[in-house]
C-alpha cells in the first residue's frame, strides 16, 4: 500500500454506512472490589451492543478458574456474547480439551485461541510436552471438541519472538486454515502500520476479518512496558502529548480519548468497519470514544437480565 491510500478524515465519515460494529476485552478479577469495578464497567458497556466480549486468560493459565467463572456469568446474567481466552500453556491436551467441553456444556460458543505467554520467570515459551504446541493447532483441537467461533491474534508490526514478519504471516494463515473464523490485531498506534498488514496478509490468501485491536492509553508508562512486551512502536509523537501529565488524570482522559478516536475515524475513512477495545476493565474511556464513532446506547444504561425460566 502506498502512503497515498492513507484517506484523509472526513468528520461525516462515522454516519455514511452507520456505526462500526465494536467488541470489548476485559481480564477475571483477582479480588471483590476489582469484581465490583468489573460488573460496573460491563454494566455501562453493555447498552452499546457489542458484537461480542471477551474475557483474557493469565500467563501460564494463571487466571483459568476466573476466567471460567467470569465468562459462564456474563452468559447467565446478561445478553451478551462471552467469549472465553484459552491458552496452549502449562496444559495438557486432554486438560484442554477438558475445559472446552465445560465451556460448551455452559452455553460459551466463542473462543479467543491464542498460544499464550510463559509464566513469569519461566523465560522463552515452551510447549507442553503433552499439549498443543501453537495457537493453530489449538485452534485444530477446538473444532474438534465443537464448533466454536474461534478469534486468533494478529500481529501489525510482527510477533517479537517471530523469525521474520513473512513468517509471521505465515503463522496466522495457519491458524485460519485448522479454522479461526477472525483475527483481532494487537494494540498499534499508526493506522497505516495496520493497513499496510492487512494488504500483505490479503496477497497471502488470509480472507477472514482482521479486526484492528484500539488501546486507549490511560497510562502512558504503563503503555510503554505493554508495547516493549509485544513489539508495537509507541510514535514519539504520543509521548509529546502527555508529557508534564503525569499528576493531571483527568487531563490524560481526554487526550486518550481525543487520541483513539482519531485512530479509529482514520481507519474508518480507509474502510475499516469493525474495531476490538482494550479495556482494562474501564468504562469511561471506550464510552467516549464509541460515542463519537457513532457508537450509542440505549437510555436504561443497565445490562438487560436474561428472563427467568
Amino acid at each position: 500500500m502506498s502512503p497515498a491510500r492513507l484517506l484523509a478524515v472526513d468528520p461525516h465519515i462515522a454516519w455514511k454506512g452507520g456505526p462500526p460494529l465494536v467488541s470489548f476485552e476485559f481480564f477475571p478479577p483477582k479480588t471483590d472490589e476489582a469484581e465490583q469495578k468489573l460488573w460496573a464497567t460491563i454494566e455501562r458497556l453493555a447498552p452499546l451492543g457489542p458484537r461480542f466480549v471477551s474475557v483474557t486468560y493469565g500467563a501460564g493459565g494463571s487466571t483459568r478458574e476466573r476466567t471460567h467463572a467470569t465468562v459462564v456469568r456474563i452468559r447467565r446474567e446478561t445478553t451478551l456474547e462471552p467469549a472465553a481466552h484459552l491458552t496452549c500453556v502449562a496444559a495438557s491436551r486432554a486438560e484442554i480439551d477438558e475445559i472446552a467441553h465445560r465451556y460448551a456444556a455452559a452455553g460459551i460458543r466463542h473462543i479467543v485461541a491464542l498460544r499464550g505467554d510463559p509464566p513469569a520467570g519461566a523465560g522463552r515459551y515452551t510447549p507442553h510436552p503433552d499439549g498443543y504446541a501453537y495457537a493453530a493447532d489449538l485452534v485444530a483441537g477446538l473444532k474438534r471438541v465443537a464448533d466454536f467461533e474461534i478469534s486468533v491474534a494478529a500481529f501489525p508490526e510482527v510477533h517479537p519472538e517471530a523469525k521474520s514478519a513473512a513468517a509471521d504471516l505465515d503463522n496466522l494463515k495457519r491458524k485460519i486454515d485448522a479454522g479461526a473464523n477472525r483475527a483481532i490485531t494487537q494494540f498499534f498506534f499508526d493506522p497505516e502500520v495496520y493497513l499496510r498488514f492487512v494488504d500483505r496478509a490479503r496477497a497471502a490468501g488470509i480472507e477472514v476479518p482482521i479486526v484492528p485491536g484500539i488501546l486507549p492509553v490511560t497510562n502512558f508508562a504503563q503503555v510503554r512496558k505493554f508495547a516493549a512486551l509485544c513489539g508495537a512502536d509507541v510514535p514519539d509523537w504520543i509521548a509529546a502529548q502527555f508529557e508534564g501529565l503525569d499528576e493531571d488524570p483527568e487531563t490524560r482522559r481526554l487526550v486518550a480519548a481525543s487520541i483513539a478516536a482519531e485512530q479509529c475515524r482514520i481507519l474508518q475513512a480507509n474502510g475499516v468497519e469493525e474495531f476490538h477495545f482494550y479495556t482494562l476493565n474501564r468504562a469511561d474511556l471506550t464510552v467516549a470514544i464509541c460515542h463519537m464513532l457513532g457508537v450509542r446506547g440505549r437510555a436504561t444504561g443497565a445490562t438487560e437480565r436474561r428472563a427467568a425460566g
